[in-house]
């Protein structure tokens, strides 16, 4: 069963900020007890977008991650913080690159995900560059070159970068 893992974007009422942040950091603390989530990493506020805080969650399952946000744990948040947030907040899963090397909360070292990172795009790219190079041989480099990273992009995070993490997976995370 994959992780899955959620960003949040939330915006503090002017002049409510250091409230809602020390709020913010109470609900990310207690809410690590709850029954599947993993981790929690907090930014804010967001660079550019003043009193915007950003929220990524991990969770073991996506069933794990649906019990989080039904359950009466985040509704009480919800309506704790509703008098310091902005109405609504918005969010999304996290399914690219940015979320492959966590595990339990915690990301390897640089120097690994940098080694397994270059084992799937070095590869990738000699792949896409092979195939491509005569469908692509009439139009400008740059096309070419775009499409080539556009196409390795997609297989990097779709089908390389799952599946190295998954095969490599005790040798990342062992410290």
């Amino acid at each position: 069963m994959p992780q899955v893992h959620i960003a949040i974007t939330r915006k503090a009422r002017p002049g409510q900020e250091a409230e809602f942040e020390a709020a913010l950091r109470e609900f990310a603390r207690e809410s690590l007890a709850h029954p599947g989530a993993t981790g929690i990493h907090l930014i804010g506020p967001v660079s550019g977008v003043a009193g915007e805080y950003g929220i990524m969650r991990s969770f073991e399952s996506a069933e794990a991650c649906d019990a989080f946000y039904d359950s009466e744990m985040f509704a009480d948040w919800q309506r704790r913080v509703a008098p310091l947030a902005e109405e609504g907040w918005a969010r999304r899963e996290l399914t690219g690159l940015e979320a492959f090397f966590r595990r339990g909360g915690s990301a390897p070292p640089r120097w690994k995900m940098a080694i397994v990172t270059w084992m799937g795009v070095f590869p990738t790219v000699l792949l896409w560059s092979a195939l491509m190079a005569a469908p692509l041989s009439s139009v400008h480099r740059v096309v070419a070159t775009g499409v080539t990273i556009a196409l390795t992009v997609v297989t990097l995070t779709w089908g390389v970068m799952p599946i190295l993490t998954k095969l490599l997976s005790r040798w990342l995370h062992k410290h």
